[in-house]
């Protein structure tokens, strides 16, 4: 076997690791989703205003998946170093969302809209982590770039689609 035979043997590895995972964070989502939508039916319900920041950060975390896509075709570790920095931009920007909901009492037991909110965020923000983690090791080893952005491309389309539900509350 060559060594570019390896190497897309391994591409093709990472890439069905990452359909995997894809699918079952998926599933996961769709339960929170479920959840969320019935349990907003009920008579303690009350909306809650997301915090402005979260408008910002959406548009962070399209923006790095467009510079991720960029790295990727150009094949640059600048434009990833500067997909890193804009994750980090994104996490800091949910952390300062979350901390304007709890300052506003809105993430305690007793807002349950408050709570899907900071549950939700939170949930994601590990599935960010991941792809920051991820996005680290590609940026020492070109050959995972190809399974790390679709995962990253798959966070920021998860992350449209949880605004976009709150946003709904």
């Amino acid at each position: 076997m060559t060594n570019h035979e390896l190497i897309l043997r391994r591409d093709r590895s990472n890439r069905l690791i990452t359909v995997l995972i894809v699918a079952i964070t998926t599933m996961l989502f769709a339960a929170f989703t479920g959840a969320y939508l019935i349990r907003r039916t009920g008579a303690d319900w009350s909306p809650v205003r997301l915090p402005g920041i979260l408008v910002a950060t959406t548009a962070v975390i399209v923006l790095s998946s467009v510079v991720l896509e960029a790295a990727r075709r150009r094949d640059s570790s600048r434009l990833l170093l500067s997909t890193l920095g804009l994750a980090v931009l994104f996490l800091v920007g949910q952390l300062v969302a979350w901390r304007q909901l709890a300052d506003a009492g809105l993430a305690s037991a007793d807002v349950i809209h408050g709570m899907f909110i900071s549950i939700l965020c939170a949930v994601h923000a590990v599935h960010l982590i991941g792809g920051i983690i991820a996005l680290t090791f590609a940026i020492r080893r070109p050959a995972l770039l190809s399974a790390v952005t679709m995962w990253w491309h798959f966070v920021g389309i998860v992350w449209l689609y949880v605004y976009v539900l709150l946003s709904i509350g």
